[in-house]
């Protein structure tokens, strides 16, 4: 939004802004926030920054946890909930010493970093990425895990199991199972409120493609952007889940992008599309290449399948997410690729003509990840697949261009598959870390943070007793 300090001062007393709010990406992907009054903001909070607790932020392994943020001015927005006007900025974390340096384990300084490290292999200048949000928009929900009680209620207004309730009045225009893709009105209640986040993210600069009804018949809904340059897009990334949660809160309902919230329904991925230029021209794309892939784009997806198993400890690392990923369902979860095929963990959209349009879609990946880190990691997986020359056919990750559920189970068993569990995506990291390192683009200290908290949340996970064990044990 400004160029320098003196822009932002400027405009703060231009609008009469009231505060100035700061925002902080955590080891996990939420924002942390710190707020002070408009008229301290000035060149010293630039130059000095405004201290905090990084250890509270997970970064687990800085043994010194005094730390400074400072603002990135071009990120500035004015904030659309708050009662007092605020303009909004993000910032990056920097180490405390004889001189401020940037803290090499800061999610967003890595995605700096790894978008420096493309530039200086030569592979291309330039990775965008375009990513579908899937979210599911509730009015109820809550939940208890005491020992003595554990429970979860949601309720969504269209949801085909409210086509009976009696409580009010009932119109009978409810979604049908499974049956939610596309879906009309009145059929579709979160028209409006899509629509209003559409209006209000585009005022704020991000750029959205369309929206649209999903499968799930539970209020499960997508928004899918325009392409960005990586940074840009993790930046926004953020942005929109705190425009869809906040502005659900005001209508009376609540956002998640849980993978897998509620049992027997479609699961929310967060698929991310990727295109690769140099010099203002896609390296993806040869008009004599499989669906038009040129033999870098398919070294690059050799390079993310054969990675996946760790990657998945950035892109899909929550315990839900394995959830979401079962086989047989619509979730990818085979080590493939192929042309316009959902079941495969990598698709080539067959519609992605045009050269400068050519790509292919990562589609295990869900929201629950920090999009920093986890774009970082799919950038760092295809880098190392073209420097090494990874074939994917070679690999034996297809091409498979049929719906793998439907392929004879010897040909089946032939494909790998993705980890079934949280731990065996933290080993798989665990043991496949090297390709992160190149470029001193990720840290070992924060791998070694990754894995050591995927592993502790997966452990308390597994300690809790399931509602569904005591219908299966109770009385044995």
């Amino acid at each position: 939004m400004f160029e320098n300090i003196s822009q932002a001062v400027d405009f703060i007393k231009e609008k009469d802004i009231k505060i100035v709010d700061f925002k902080v990406i955590d080891m996990v992907g939420r924002w942390r926030h710190l707020s002070i009054p408009a008229r301290r903001f000035n060149q010293s909070i630039m130059e000095d920054g405004i201290g905090f607790d990084g250890s509270s932020y997970g970064f687990l392994s800085v043994e010194n946890s005094d730390m400074v943020f400072k603002p990135d001015i071009e990120t500035a927005f004015l904030d659309p909930f708050t009662e007092e006007k605020t303009l909004t900025m993000i910032a990056n974390i920097y180490y405390i010493s004889d001189e401020f340096e940037r803290f090499a384990g800061d999610p967003r300084y890595i995605a700096e970093k790894a978008e420096k490290y493309l530039k200086e292999t030569g592979i291309g200048d330039e990775i965008l990425f375009g990513p579908e949000f899937e979210f599911n928009v509730f009015n109820h929900v809550s939940f208890n895990t005491r020992p003595e009680h554990q429970e979860v209620m949601i309720d969504c207004q269209e949801s085909f199991w409210n086509s009976e309730s009696s409580k009010c009045q009932n119109l009978g225009y409810k979604q049908k199972f499974q049956k939610g893709y596309h879906s009309d009105l009145p059929y579709d209640e979160t028209n409006d409120f899509r629509s209003a986040a559409t209006t209000l993210l585009e005022q704020l600069g991000v750029d959205i493609k369309y929206h649209h009804h999903e499968v799930g018949a539970s209020g499960q809904v997508e928004i899918e952007t325009d392409f960005g340059k990586m940074l840009k897009m993790a930046d926004n990334t953020l942005l929109i889940k705190y425009i869809l949660k906040n502005l659900a809160i005001e209508r009376g309902q609540s956002v998640t992008f849980m993978p897998k919230p509620l049992h027997g329904e479609a699961g929310n991925g967060f698929h991310v599309h990727m295109i690769l230029n140099k010099n203002g021209k896609p390296v993806f794309y040869d008009e004599n290449g499989y669906a038009k892939l040129s033999r870098e784009a398919l070294y690059f997806i050799g390079g993310v399948l054969k990675h996946s198993p760790a990657l998945l400890a950035f892109t899909n690392p929550s315990t839900n997410s394995y959830k979401r990923l079962v086989p047989g369902y619509e979730a990818p979860v085979n080590l493939c690729f192929g042309m316009a095929n959902r079941s495969a963990v990598i698709r080539i959209p067959a519609y992605a003509k045009k050269p400068e349009k050519k790509r292919f879609e990562f589609r295990s990946q869900d929201a629950t990840c920090n999009p920093y880190l986890s774009f970082s990691a799919l950038l760092m997986a295809g880098i190392d697949g073209i420097q090494n020359k990874i074939d994917p056919s070679e690999e034996g990750f297809g091409p498979y261009d049929v719906n793998v559920f439907n392929l004879p189970e010897e040909e089946r068993e032939k494909i790998k598959c993705l980890p079934r569990s949280l731990d065996e995506a933290a080993d798989a990291l665990d043991e496949d870390f090297q390709f992160l390192l190149n470029g001193n683009v990720f840290t070992k200290g924060l791998i070694d943070d990754q894995v050591a908290r995927l592993r502790k949340e997966s452990s308390m996970i597994n300690t809790i007793p399931n509602p569904k064990e005591f219908e299966l044990y109770y009385d044995l």
